[in-house]
């Protein structure tokens, strides 16, 4: 057994193994460390730690999280965290068990993805357009408008996570880019394919963003495609995410059922919904295993499944 170490200590060991040996990204890595942070702070007041702890303690802490209304998604996460901790100290020889191989987690139906329609999507492509033209916005509020667009399409057009689109660098926005290199999870490089519009869209907003003159925060002279204005860095991922929730709601649709992601459902079940091949989308969306593109299947299946109950000769009226 090596020496023991404190809680805070062996999550920065552990988050450290998953970095160089599984390329977790600093998402993923700030969402393990939450979540064993808090793990920690509830073993506290019985006077235990990662070390010591019990199977019986490890129950408590999830029928607590149960308690403080944790949907059964969040509960599994932690659950797996804990796995993948009480893992990795067994086989670093912090422990001699694991006291989470025992435990089972909630049940948790498969749920289906909301998806936008084509025509919502038109609609908030549109009035996104329309937000670019505006004779009365000033030049700073034209370009946000441009940059929201910009985004819109290229999002729509490639499906990228939205942590992959925020940070694309200015060098995609190439006049004669027909694809772009994205770094995914696990630092894993793909290419995504560029439609006609979404290319449009990069290259009038990047035309407009180098026509602004350099600023003190250095936006203009930026490296990132979508910089921020108000400081340093690219644009946040819940800036954007508010941005679109706004177009939703000037489009006419809920803000509740829009975001970034519900973009990328829209982007590979649209795709799926035309006949595209499921491996390809699995490609696109930078999936390592197709079971996690497979949720899509069960969208155009409801679809399918919708349109005989409605259409077919001998449907029940």
């Amino acid at each position: 057994m090596r020496s023991k170490a404190s809680d805070a200590k062996l999550i920065d060991l552990f988050l450290d193994m998953l970095a160089a040996e599984q390329g977790a990204g600093e998402n993923t890595l700030q969402a393990y460390r939450r979540d064993l942070a808090d793990f920690s702070g509830f073993l506290v007041p019985a006077g235990e730690n990662f070390i010591g702890v019990k199977t019986d303690a490890l129950r408590n802490y999830l029928a607590d999280l149960d308690s403080r209304g944790f949907k059964s998604s969040s509960v599994a996460r932690r659950l797996s965290a804990m796995r993948h901790l009480f893992r990795f100290l067994l086989n670093e020889r912090f422990r001699s068990d694991d006291p989470a191989a025992i435990l089972s987690g909630p049940k948790r139906g498969r749920g289906l993805p909301k998806v936008l329609s084509i025509a919502d999507v038109d609609r908030m492509l549109t009035r996104a357009k329309q937000l670019t033209e505006s004779a009365e916005a000033s030049p700073l509020q034209r370009l946000r408008a441009m940059r929201l667009y910009c985004l819109l399409e290229v999002l729509y057009a490639t499906g990228l996570r939205v942590s992959e689109l925020v940070a694309l660098p200015r060098s995609a926005a190439r006049h004669d880019a027909s694809m772009i290199v994205v770094r995914g999870k696990g630092n894993k490089e793909r290419l995504v394919p560029l439609n006609e519009a979404s290319r449009r869209a990069m290259t009038a907003y990047l035309g407009a963003m180098e026509a602004q003159k350099p600023t003190k925060d250095g936006a203009a002279a930026s490296k990132w495609l979508f910089p921020s204005f108000g400081e340093s860095g690219h644009l946040t991922r819940q800036h954007f995410a508010r941005d679109l929730k706004e177009l939703a709601a000037s489009a006419g649709l809920a803000p509740r059922l829009v975001s970034p992601h519900v973009l990328r459902h829209a982007f590979a079940s649209h795709l799926l919904h035309n006949g595209a091949d499921l491996r390809i989308v699995q490609t696109l969306l930078g999936h390592t295993d197709i079971s996690t593109t497979q949720i899509y299947t069960h969208v155009v299946e409801e679809r399918l499944k919708s349109l005989v109950r409605d259409l077919h000769p001998l449907a029940e009226k």
